[in-house]
Order: C-alpha cells, then sequence, then structure tokens
C-alpha cells in the first residue's frame, strides 16, 4: 500500500473541494443510471460504465507510473471483488431503477456499511461486534423496514426493484470487507486495485452481457443524453471519483472520506426529485434518516446515552423495599 502523509486535517481548504465533489458525483450516479436505461439494457449501462471506469483510472496509472498486480492470486481476488464490488451492484442498480425512482436507488446505496459491518466480523474477522455497533445496525434495519413501508403491505414491481437496490448495497457489503481482507496490503493498492478490480468485472460482463440482452447496440443509434450518462457514469462516477476519494483520504483521513456516505441519499434525492420529477412517499426520505442514524451510530459518529450511575445505593434498595413490602 502507498505510504501516506500524515492527513491535514486543520485546512479544510485543502480537501473539502474534493469532497465536496465526491459527493455531487457519487450522488448525481442514480440519475446517469435512470437515464442510461432507457435505451440500454441494464447489463449494457453497467458494462459501458465498467469499461470508462477501467480506462479512466488506466490513465491514472500512466500518469503516476503504477503498475497493475502481476500474481495470479491476486488477479483472482481481483476477479472476485470485480464480480462482488462492480459488475452486480452495478447491475442491479441498473435493473432496480428500471423498477423504482433514482432517490430509492441513492437511498438503498447508504445501507451498505450495515451489511459491511457484521460481514468484516463474522466473515472475515476484520472488524469486532460490539453492543454500539449491533445497536446502530439494528436502528438502521428499522430504517430498511421503513423505507419499505412494510405496514402498508409488499410486492409488486417496485418492491422487486427496491430489492434489487438492497441486493446491490448488500454486494458492496461484502466485497469492501473482502477487498481489506485480501487486497489492503498490496504495493500501490491505492490505484492498482481499483483498476484490477474494473478491469475484472468489465471482463465478466462483457462475456454474460450478450448472453443475457443480445447483441450490444449500435452506439450511433443511441442519443446523446444515454451515451453522456454512461459516459459520466465511468469516468466520474467510478474513474475520477476515485481519485478525488483517495486525495480526501490522504489529506482529511479514511474516516472523513467515509462520512461521504451521509451526504448520497441527500444528493440524489435531490437531484432525482428537481431534475427527474420523482415523487417520494414521506415514510423513504424519514426511513432514508433512520438508516443514516443506524450508520452512524455503529460507526460511533452519534452515541448512545449510557444509563447514569447509580450515586446512592443503599437509598434505591430500601426504596424498593418499601414499594415491594408497603406494610
Amino acid at each position: 500500500m502507498n505510504v501516506v502523509t500524515a492527513p491535514d486535517r486543520h485546512d479544510p481548504r485543502s480537501w473539502l473541494p474534493g469532497y465536496l465533489a465526491l459527493a455531487f458525483i457519487w450522488g448525481s450516479s442514480f440519475l446517469f443510471i435512470k437515464v442510461g436505461i432507457r435505451q440500454l439494457h441494464p447489463m449494457y449501462v453497467s458494462l459501458g460504465r465498467l469499461v470508462a471506469g477501467a480506462l479512466t483510472v488506466l490513465a491514472v496509472l500512466l500518469l503516476t507510473r503504477v503498475r497493475l498486480p502481476r500474481s495470479p492470486r491476486v488477479w483472482g481476488h481481483l476477479a472476485v471483488v470485480g464480480v462482488i464490488g462492480a459488475a452486480a451492484p452495478f447491475t442491479l442498480f441498473a435493473y432496480g431503477e428500471q423498477r423504482v425512482a433514482s432517490v430509492l436507488a441513492g437511498i438503498w446505496n447508504a445501507t451498505t456499511p450495515l451489511i459491511a459491518l457484521p460481514v468484516a466480523a463474522l466473515v472475515f474477522r476484520t472488524e469486532r461486534m460490539t453492543v454500539r455497533r449491533t445497536a446502530g445496525i439494528l436502528l438502521g434495519f428499522l430504517g430498511v423496514l421503513t423505507v419499505l413501508g412494510v405496514w402498508r403491505g409488499v410486492g409488486g414491481v417496485q418492491l422487486t426493484g427496491q430489492l434489487m437496490c438492497f441486493g446491490a448495497a448488500c454486494c458492496y457489503g461484502v466485497a469492501i470487507p473482502y477487498q481489506r481482507r485480501f487486497l489492503s496490503g498490496l504495493p500501490d493498492s491505492g490505484v492498482a486495485v481499483p483498476a484490477g478490480q474494473l478491469l475484472m468485472g468489465a471482463l465478466a460482463l462483457a462475456v454474460v452481457a450478450p448472453l443475457v440482452a443480445g447483441a450490444p447496440p449500435v452506439p450511433t443509434r443511441l442519443g446523446l443524453p444515454v451515451v453522456g450518462s454512461v459516459l459520466a457514469l465511468g469516468a466520474l462516477g467510478t474513474g475520477i471519483a476515485f481519485v478525488l476519494n483517495f486525495r480526501v483520504i490522504r489529506m482529511a483521513g479514511a474516516s472523513t472520506s467515509a462520512s461521504v456516505t451521509y451526504f448520497l441519499p441527500i444528493v440524489a434525492t435531490v437531484i432525482g426529485v428537481l431534475g427527474l420529477g420523482e415523487r417520494l412517499h414521506w415514510y423513504q426520505p424519514v426511513g432514508a434518516l433512520v438508516v443514516l442514524a443506524g450508520v452512524a451510530v455503529s460507526q460511533g459518529v452519534l452515541r448512545l446515552p449510557s444509563p447514569r450511575p447509580i450515586r446512592n445505593p443503599v437509598l434505591v434498595c430500601d426504596v424498593a423495599q418499601r414499594v415491594a413490602d408497603p406494610g
């Protein structure tokens, strides 16, 4: 892994512009997906995103003179994270947005930390479960049920779309601890791992997409908004966003970078409502707030109130005895 200098948290001007740009780029990705699926099969939206993202990150590799890994074992792990951390979630989000609003997709993306934490603790043993983290996860899943509106009854096309988006978040939740467990110690992993991940994900979809979706469309027959959205998804949302994220980590620390999660549903909601005219039920943004609160509790950003210590246990015992035996 690259040697990273101590973060400079004292001057937000050095990292705040990139941080805000990152929130906007990732939050707007769901809008681009919505536009892309107007003319493209979800698999080809994802394939175009992966190819454009891979080319962007490969350009970064050339500029920084970083080499791709050479070990077959590492490429095996890259194939795993390329599928479960890129190809599968990108495709599930695209399928899901055929059925639900882009705003809801952005909300479901915020559940990723609720999946990643228990998987990291119980499967890969890279984290520890605590009472606080468990409480945060339970609170977050209460928010999930609220977003679904379970009291209204579940079923139909919209439920299928929401479950697809949740499945995409689950893929991220597995890929993140997997990558940390098997790929985080590589030299220059900050650039080489995403490049290899995108290449393997693109290769996998290049094989599967024609079998599922038929022959690829002719690019000249696609509308300019669709082509632009797919390129933006890849070059901005997958390529340049990575560069910005790495810069924020280097200058402000990993915890500051991770906090961008809280802004993505907000950006996705504003863009979806204003840009696409999408509407939400009242309980969906409320559930999103509960989900974000659960994430914040599980990550230690919000702390649950602890019970106050008993100052006079003798007095408490005496009162309890009198209540139990009033005579």
